[in-house]
């Protein structure tokens, strides 16, 4: 079968979307009119949600190694700290620290990992147009030393930007504003009473001032202006005097290695997909850098447009499409809101205003509301897709524990692993990033888990689709007994209560995004199995 997908765009979202594709069997093509991986460090930061993401295509240890954890955020007015949150307090993920590294390295990382897949990206090759219908879309791609090819391909995700050719293809407008003020950064080292473990955020009525470390040393320092008229990277000493005028006073910036002038929006697609053509990352979603959301939504889209793609690829309903745009594209307006509304804060410029804000800031702080309520928003980690296509309760599933929540990420349970799995926990047993049929009780738990991995089998998916039984702590037999024509499936002793009696089983299908996709009783484990890709993988000369 030839390559069915083709990928517009080779940034984070784009290689993200490929190494998903990949993961899961299904070959894709990607393409980038420039050199080679980027070279800006334009986004920095990290959160739980997209490396939740980047850990299941097998990317996040090697972030975690060169990254630098980040203990907590400042907010600074007239020279005095206003408020405050301290990271490391998310619970229920592996990533409880938001992590500071430059954009080049996680492009860097996840090119390695796609070309450890078996991918590879074609730079230097521009998509020039399109034209999409109900079973495919044909584009013309120009290489940078070659004439214009035309192709037709099953899905396209275009990838490629706030100033996304795809989206203009297809009609899509970009709804939202663009704020009035220049904003400028520079990074490089900073000498003075400045910490190497946190943000701050110092913010004046002439304007902000971001310092952010960097994990090799050095900081970014972030300013927004009264537009200018120039376009070219802010000067050295330019960046000094606003320093001088917004800090805290004893900051030096010795040089920087790197600065920018730029504009920002917050700009929103009204729709992320048109027939067999999505958008993901900055071609459906502009952010102001507050917060520094807009890297770590696109990854998140583009992990659950490959996620599904691929599932259909292999057969699974095609319906399955229609829930990324219902999925993704909340999250995505939350995202932009979210920095709209910090950024509002930052110009604040009405006296009276400013009071009250720093007032509600000191309280907020005080009641530990920043931590409660902000922090999660930014680590995007909890998503609820209840009202998604995407899920369903199925026969039974009122036996199903109320803390697993239909829609939502599956909660984490500590196992003691017996057969298959050496995973300790539920969370880090889902990091594979496959589908999973979760099988929870006692004897009839175990036969069905075990029925279901023989479909699997046969269905020849089980290279992306796993199926863990959970003997409960109760219960009155040695888990690891089960079998049939020699199948065998993962096994694991739940250590500790919380997911109910062995005498009531349940189960529950558990997307590759870790959401509890589907939940029913024994009785309704054909309908579930449904739920699951249903063929071989494809095979393509060209992945």
């Amino acid at each position: 079968m030839t390559t069915e997908i083709l990928i517009v765009g080779a940034g984070p979202t784009g290689l993200t979307t490929a190494c998903t594709l990949l993961g899961l069997g299904v070959p894709c093509r990607i393409v980038d009119r420039r050199e080679g991986p980027g070279e800006a460090p334009k986004a920095l930061i990290l959160w739980s949600g997209a490396l939740e993401c980047l850990d299941r295509i097998g990317v996040a240890d090697k972030l975690v190694d060169t990254a630098l954890p980040l203990a907590g955020a400042t907010y600074w007015s007239r020279k005095k700290q206003i408020g405050g949150m301290r990271f490391g307090g998310l619970e229920g993920t592996a990533f409880r620290h938001p992590l500071c590294t430059p954009q080049p390295v996680t492009e860097e990382a996840l090119h390695a990992r796609l070309l450890e897949l078996g991918g590879t990206v074609e730079w230097q090759t521009e998509a020039l147009g399109l034209h999409a219908e109900d079973d495919g879309v044909t584009v013309g791609l120009r290489p940078a030393q070659g004439r214009v090819e035309k192709e037709t391909y099953r899905w396209l995700v275009g990838a490629d930007g706030t100033h996304s050719m795809v989206r203009e293809a297809v009609g899509i407008p970009f709804e939202g504003h663009t704020y009035d003020r220049v904003f400028l950064l520079g990074d490089g080292p900073v000498e003075g009473p400045v910490p190497n473990d946190e943000a701050q955020y110092h913010i004046t009525p002439d304007g902000v001032l971001v310092l952010v470390p960097l994990p090799e040393g050095g900081h970014r320092v972030f300013f927004d202006i009264e537009p200018d008229g120039r376009t070219g990277s802010p000067s050295d000493q330019l960046l000094q005097e606003l320093l001088d005028e917004r800090g805290p006073g004893g900051l030096r910036l010795r040089g920087t290695w790197w600065s920018n002038r730029f504009r920002v929006h917050a700009k929103v697609a009204p729709r992320f997909r048109q027939g067999p053509v999505f958008l993901a990352g900055d071609a459906a979603h502009a952010h102001s850098p507050a917060g520094g959301q807009g890297l770590n939504t696109g990854v998140q889209d583009g992990y659950d447009v490959g996620w599904k793609l691929a599932a259909v690829a292999r057969g699974a309903d095609p319906a399955l499409l229609d829930s990324y745009e219902t999925e993704r594209r909340p999250a995505s307006v939350q995202a932009v809101r979210n920095a709209d509304q910090q950024t509002r804060m930052w110009l604040l410029r009405n006296p009276m205003a400013r009071a009250m804000r720093d007032a509600t800031m000191q309280s907020f702080s005080r009641r530990g509301v920043l931590e409660k309520q902000m922090l999660p928003q930014l680590a995007q980690l909890d998503l609820d897709h209840s009202a998604s296509p995407a899920v369903a309760d199925l026969p039974g599933a009122s036996s199903v524990p109320r803390a697993v929540r239909l829609g939502r990420r599956v909660p984490d349970t500590a196992l003691v692993p017996v057969r298959g799995t050496r995973a300790k926990s539920l969370h880090t047993y889902l990091t594979a990033g496959r589908h999973s049929l979760i099988a929870y009780g006692d004897h009839a738990a175990g036969e069905i888990a075990v029925r279901a991995l023989v479909a699997l089998r046969s269905r020849g998916v089980d290279d992306t689709a796993n199926v863990l039984w959970i003997q409960p702590p109760d219960a009155a037999s040695p888990a690891g007994q089960a079998g049939a024509d020699g199948a065998r499936c993962d096994t694991a002793h739940a250590d500790g209560p919380g997911l109910g009696p062995a005498s009531t089983p349940w189960l529950a299908y558990i997307r590759p995004d870790g959401v509890v996709g589907a939940r029913s009783g024994i009785s309704g484990v054909l309908e579930l199995l449904e739920r699951l890709p249903s063929r071989p993988a494809v095979t393509s000369d060209s992945a």
